[in-house]
């Protein structure tokens, strides 16, 4: 696993041999010196003087880190000794193909570098609290010892494989949960989730709601679910933007009544689905205060049910953020936003589903009834599948669009072709769709669509202690 330049001399004094070439032995010196330093000014430079891990699981292994080892003199260096300081350390490390916690003798030639690579594993312990794991990596050279902090965080979790929670279940706050393969809800059970639970899903894993959810959070303790990449994918990019981490979870066509309340639902595969039932006499979701995001399909996919979505946020998708399929639905103080970054968008922002007369659908299911008050459209791809939405029970009321349009019996009071300035900033991978100081959709909501419901946004701020709302789930608040 090392990677060395060893090997230059050799391949170099072969190509020379294919060419014919001869050169004097002073020449070739002159271009690599064997000579070994016993200086001690001539020690070592690295990468970095921490290796640091973002917080790992306990009782598995934390990514492989690297760490880039120089010598930066012309002459050769012999590292005479290469070791962790704490004998019993949680720390591994792999030199030049060899996995151990002490190594001698490892030499780098001059203005020539070697890798090596770090691990850790930290074993489960009786607090439910991060525990910080650190040793530091010696090198002596020539008599001076330099060193390298490696540090990790520990994070005792409850794993949960295949399960199938048939009665009444709590998930709390204490430690993370881990869910692999999936997890089902029966028919006979609710689950009830505490606010700042994390609800973390490996590589494939999904959840089923059979029975009922009822995952309620509060301002300053979202409920997390996402996947369970806890590192970075670039230095300074975390890999939870990464879609496609887990799959998503499904809601059964006999699931009614359930509430999502300040959940952060992140980095899925088809998002959240809500399975047909064409029974509008139930709320089949309450949605509220909640961020859905950063799908590899649609965000929320729902067709032919009842839905209710207050202050809730709706962004990156590779298809719609939000797919409605007839079924009744409403949308209060909500944001629609598209920034996806890993391939093309495929779909409006809201796609719109046998809601016209005259649709192609031949479905025996009643015509899509859906309202828009308060909320922000706008993103890469359009608006909507459609710009006409004469003849149907659909209607815009006091919502900002990129879309140039105006005004008519379905789109009420809306700003056209307005972008509402996000404070997002894509190139950087940085998601925040709350409002630059001169957005022109400050105050701009009507004030009588704010229910009780919706008086507050996701960060707790009141909606009307200034006046009129904003438009969209985050209420303005100067920055």
């Amino acid at each position: 696993m090392i990677k060395k330049h060893t090997g230059f001399r050799r391949q170099f004094l072969s190509l020379l041999t294919l060419l014919g070439i001869v050169l004097l032995p002073g020449i070739l010196s002159s271009c690599i010196n064997d000579k070994m330093s016993t200086s001690p000014s001539d020690i070592l430079t690295f990468s970095r003087d921490t290796v640091s891990f973002d917080t790992v699981f306990t009782d598995l292994g934390t990514p492989t880190a690297r760490l880039v080892v120089s010598n930066r003199s012309k002459q050769g260096i012999n590292i005479s000794s290469i070791r962790f300081a704490d004998a019993d350390t949680r720390f591994r490390m792999n030199v030049d193909g060899q996995s151990g916690s002490e190594f001698h003798d490892i030499e780098i030639r001059g203005k020539d570098s070697i890798y090596i690579f770090i691990e850790c594993y930290i074993p489960e312990v009786a607090d439910n609290e991060p525990a910080l794991v650190e040793d530091r990596l010696e090198f002596v050279t020539n008599g001076v010892t330099q060193q390298v902090l490696c540090e990790a965080w520990g994070q005792n979790v409850t794993r949960l494989r295949g399960t199938r929670l048939t009665e009444d279940t709590r998930f709390t706050a204490e430690r993370p949960y881990v869910i692999f393969d999936s997890l089902t809800v029966d028919s006979r059970a609710t689950l009830t989730i505490d606010p700042g639970a994390r609800i973390l899903f490996h590589d494939k894993a999904s959840m089923r709601v059979e029975g009922r959810l009822v995952a309620q959070g509060k301002p300053g303790e979202l409920i997390q679910l996402r996947g369970d990449r806890l590192d970075n994918v670039l230095p300074d990019v975390e890999y939870d933007i990464m879609s496609g981490q887990w799959q998503g979870i499904s809601i059964a066509a006999g699931s009614f009544d359930n509430r999502m309340e300040y959940v952060d639902m992140r980095s899925t595969d088809f998002g959240l689905m809500l399975d047909s039932c064409a029974d509008l006499s139930r709320t089949k979701l309450y949605l509220r205060n909640s961020w859905l995001h950063n799908s590899k399909n649609h965000v929320l996919t729902a067709p032919y049910v009842k839905l209710e979505a207050v202050g809730c946020c709706f962004s990156e998708a590779a298809g719609s953020t939000v797919a409605l399929l007839g079924g009744q639905a409403s949308f209060l103080q909500c944001t629609f936003a598209n920034n996806y970054l890993f391939s093309a968008i495929t779909g409006p922002l809201v796609y719109l589903g046998h809601c016209l007369p005259d649709s192609d659908d031949d479905s025996v299911n009643p015509l899509m009834a859906a309202t828009f008050e308060n909320c922000i459209f706008y993103g890469i791809p359009d608006d909507l599948n459609t710009g006409d939405l004469t003849g149907s029970n659909v209607f815009l009321r006091y919502c900002s669009l990129k879309s140039t349009g105006s005004n008519d019996d379905n789109f009420i009071d809306c700003l056209w072709d307005t972008d509402p300035m996000f404070l997002t900033d894509r190139p950087i991978y940085y998601f925040n769709y709350r409002l630059k100081d001169d957005s022109p959709v400050i105050s701009a909501g009507n004030p009588a669509f704010v229910t009780p419901a919706a008086m507050t946004d996701i960060d707790g701020v009141n909606r009307l202690a200034d006046g009129n709302p904003s438009l969209g789930a985050y209420q303005y608040t100067k920055n």
